[in-house]
């Protein structure tokens, strides 16, 4: 099962990466990546990842390659696989598709398509079961060729995939061979890049451990293997129903120490089908027996990786925990009950009481470990709205801004032991900015506005100026209405700009973790918003804030609620007669806005609503 995709009412779960593990990365400069053909490392050259030159080598084209498609009553969809997987050209010697006995006739639609196909085999399971770690392995023992690779059955391979992680593979003679995957939501056809730091140039990694951050590419399906590798490791996925076997497999191939090429090339399409009557394995995750299963799945590939010596990893393992998981279900929690909340609470801390002191220290001030640290020294759920926006993507931090009465910063003042002293030393453009945001519809212009917390004082040091509005499409990720509009400071001593200059005309201390200060506690702003222009469909409201220093950080904005701020409203539109307007808070918090055009959108929109209503 592939790992869960994240709120993509935020940004993509990559694209915040200062929120990313500090010294997961650090290794990347082990590897100095310069083709497919030419890589080394910073231990030696590495002569064994160079072509042969004679050309004596077979040809990528030759066919070389097993793809094994797995799938379970999906004949809807089990077609367009297999045929993406035929069609990617000589290079696949083989398509061996693995029915874990359907009962929707997509074992016989697999057999008439494999009468036209001699490269397709049909593999029939007797007995489902219940996963997708069984039908995998019966495709690893079924394949017959040098080199394997894994489609679902809901998932196509893009034009050229086979021959792209071929020929790195090759090319650096590689056991594994890695590529870009991208999610893509259906129907909109909107697509997010998983993982894409880790491919945006050919490289070469004589060792799993050069590059830490690979634990968090745990998808299976955008990887090529050398058959005769997994088989000499006795490399297999968890068999049954096992949640999450993606991480437990991908952790035993780390943990064999395989060379690996990464490849920037798009190899993988994963189809995100929200809206289907069955929500796929990793997207349902209603029940804590999902996240049950995630823990166990976690437990066992850290257990696998410290057991192989990779202790490097591990410890990556644990971070990554902490950054992704742990912030992808908090974001959700407020739409559990509480006994869900109890249940997730408990398990979470008894799975980071087994986290040691290093586990801890390794990037003190990523959001994941905040969150962690509340979690563990909280017996029960607390502080659930907050912990919300700091798991957001990017994180948010919302006051109050708490100090022992030693003057530390701390998450509160019932939780002194959480100190959030790292932030003190941050960097401005990796801070967990809180923007408040309240857009006000109205007949003629509707208005934004926008509040910026302090933070101990780095705010203030940074010198917020401006700061960009705009929307982007939650279809398609365009944007419109950018605006650039200046922060006004307000409260405490506001009357003049800048954390340096305040502290010069007030007497107040500078630098990190001032205490006692006299500038502004907030920088507001004030902006006319042209709904209309932005047409129908969800956009969310993204800002960049520019400091007097030079940097800029990209942030979302904390949806103010109450008084009727987030209640749906029609207005009347100059361009479409009548404009419905539904302000909103996401998963995590952030303002979004819904739009319907016209009298029609508007009633699309009220009888959609009848109709949730009658059932």
């Amino acid at each position: 099962m592939r790992p869960d995709p994240p709120d993509t009412s935020d940004t993509s779960d990559t694209s915040d990466t200062s929120d990313a593990p500090g010294a997961a990365d650090t290794a990347v400069t082990s590897v100095t990546a310069v083709t497919a053909d030419t890589a080394v490392t910073a231990d030696t050259p590495d002569t064994a990842g160079t072509p042969d030159p004679a050309g004596t080598g077979e040809s990528p084209r030759s066919p070389q390659v097993g793809v094994v498609v797995i799938g379970y009553n999906d004949r809807a969809h089990v077609g367009d696989a297999v045929r993406s997987a035929l069609a990617q050209g000589p290079a696949v010697a083989e398509v061996v598709a693995v029915d874990d006995s359907s009962t929707d006739g997509s074992a016989e639609l697999l057999d008439r398509l494999a009468a036209d196909e001699p490269r397709l085999r049909v593999v029939r399971r007797d007995v489902n079961s219940g996963g997708c770690g069984s039908p995998r392995n019966t495709g690893i023992d079924a394949v017959t060729t040098p080199y394997v690779m894994f489609l679902d059955s809901d998932d196509v391979l893009p034009p050229g995939a086979v021959d792209a992680l071929l020929t790195a593979a090759e090319g650096a003679r590689a056991e594994v061979a890695s590529g870009l995957c991208v999610r893509r939501e259906l129907p909109s056809g909107r697509e997010q890049p998983w993982q894409e730091a880790l491919y945006t140039a050919h490289t070469v990694l004589a060792r799993p451990a050069q590059r830490p951050r690979l634990v968090h590419d745990t998808l299976c399906v955008n990887k090529l293997y050398r058959t005769d590798f997994l088989r000499a490791h006795g490399i297999r996925f968890p068999e049954g129903r096992f949640l999450y076997e993606d991480i437990v497999f991908t952790a035993r191939v780390l943990a064999a120490g395989p060379r690996i090429a990464l490849a920037p090339d798009r190899v993988y399409v994963w189809h995100v089908r929200r809206s289907a009557e069955q929500l796929s394995l990793s997207l349902d995750r209603e029940h804590i027996d999902n996240w049950k299963a995630r823990l166990e799945a976690c437990a066992q590939a850290y257990d696998i990786l410290l057991g192989a010596g990779q202790k490097e990893l591990a410890r990556a393992a644990r971070a990554k925990f902490l950054d992704h998981e742990v912030r992808m279900y908090a974001r959700e929690l407020g739409l559990r009950d509480a006994h869900y909340r109890r249940e997730w609470w408990a398990h979470t801390r008894d799975y980071l009481a087994r986290y040691d002191a290093a586990d801890w220290e390794l990037n003190p001030s990523a959001p994941g470990r905040l969150l962690g640290r509340v979690i563990l020294e909280s017996p029960e759920p607390r502080d659930l709205p907050r912990l919300r926006e700091l798991a957001a993507r990017p994180a948010r931090l919302l006051p109050p801004y708490a100090r022992t009465p030693a003057g530390v910063p701390a998450w509160s003042t019932d939780l002194p032991q959480v100190t959030l002293t790292p932030f003190l030393t941050r960097p401005t453009a990796a801070l967990p900015l809180a923007f408040d945001a309240e857009l006000r519809p109205r007949a003629r212009v509707s208005r934004l506005c926008l509040r910026l917390h302090e933070l101990y004082g780095r705010v203030a040091e940074a010198d917020p100026r401006e700061v960009d509005v705009e929307w982007q499409s939650r279809d398609d990720d365009r944007t419109r209405g950018l605006t650039t509009v200046p922060l006004t400071p307000s409260g405490g001593a506001a009357s003049a700009r800048g954390g340096a200059e305040t502290a010069a005309r007030t007497g107040a201390e500078s630098g990190p973790g001032a205490g006692a200060r006299t500038g502004p506690d907030s920088w507001s702003a004030e902006l006319p918003v042209d709904l209309g222009a932005l047409g129908a469909g969800t956009w969310d409201l993204r800002l960049t804030v520019r400091f007097g220093d030079g940097t800029q950080r990209v942030v979302t904005a904390h949806a103010l609620a109450g008084a009727g701020r987030l209640r749906r409203r029609a207005v009347p539109s100059f361009r479409y007669g009548v404009l419905l307007v539904q302000p909103y808070a996401t998963h995590s918090g952030a303002l979004a806005v819904r739009l319907a055009t016209g009298a029609r959108g508007v009633l699309q929109v009220v009888g959609g609503r009848l109709r949730r209503l009658r059932h």
